[in-house]
């Protein structure tokens, strides 16, 4: 893969984990509440509190399960990259089965929000960034520098795809944001097995905590941007 294309994804970084910092934007806040009368101040202060912490309970519980999806995506898809490096067809297999599995399982998570018809078209998205990731994988494995090239288009197109999609569906998840996330995202990826490939493994294991830290910006923002959009479902 030429050195170019790595570097479009990493001299960016700052630049993109600006923009996933920004996603804590999207976290609801409560204001105060204010009343002239005493009593009438009290209680509904003593309410607000109350509603706030329901929703910051269900707020924490979403981002909490969404996390682990995502930690699950990073997880298995780590495993079909070791196993595909080591030439080691029935880990691949099973282990590719779990990262599709997972996949499932996140696009599961948005039906109780949008519906079976989003679920279905978010997994299709989702089974593309999957099938972009393994591209670029066996690319690698076989020192394919142009197939190298086209799974990173495909991941970028993808990126694409998926921000268009979420912001389509909520307002809380700015495009620009989400695909800035999605983008760092997969140069997690691409960083990891090339670090994987090289037997880089100390320094593989450092982008683990980086991506494990990134799909939990991803996971939280999530979360943060259901609770706006559903306010009513997390009171």
């Amino acid at each position: 893969m030429p050195q170019s294309v790595i570097e479009k994804y990493f001299t960016d970084r700052r630049r993109l984990l600006a923009l996933a910092g920004g996603a804590a934007a999207l976290l609801p806040t409560v204001g105060n509440v204010f009343a002239s009368d005493h009593s009438f101040h009290v209680a509904a202060t003593k309410r607000s509190t109350e509603e706030k912490g329901g929703r910051t309970f269900k707020r924490s519980q979403t981002a909490a399960a969404l996390r682990d999806l995502w930690l699950g995506h990073i997880f298995w898809v780590r495993n079909v990259s070791v196993a595909a490096i080591d030439k080691n067809d029935p880990a691949m297999k099973a282990a590719e089965q779990q990262a599709v599995a997972n996949a499932q399982s996140i696009a599961d998570s948005i039906e109780p929000f949008y519906g079976v018809a989003a679920k279905k078209e978010f997994f299709k998205l989702l089974a593309g960034h999957y099938g972009a990731v393994k591209a670029y994988l066996l690319a690698t494995v076989s020192g394919d520098s142009s197939g190298q090239n086209a799974a990173t288009q495909s991941l970028t197109s993808n990126a694409d795809e998926i921000a268009a999609f979420l912001s389509k569906a909520n307002p809380y998840l700015p495009q620009d944001t989400v695909r800035g996330l999605l983008l760092a995202h997969g140069g997690h990826h691409i960083q990891q097995i090339q670090q994987l490939k090289d037997r880089q493994y100390h320094a593989e294991a450092a982008t683990w905590e980086d991506m494990k830290g990134h799909v939990y910006q991803i996971a939280d923002a999530t979360a943060g941007a259901l609770a706006k959009q559903f306010n009513k479902r997390f009171s």
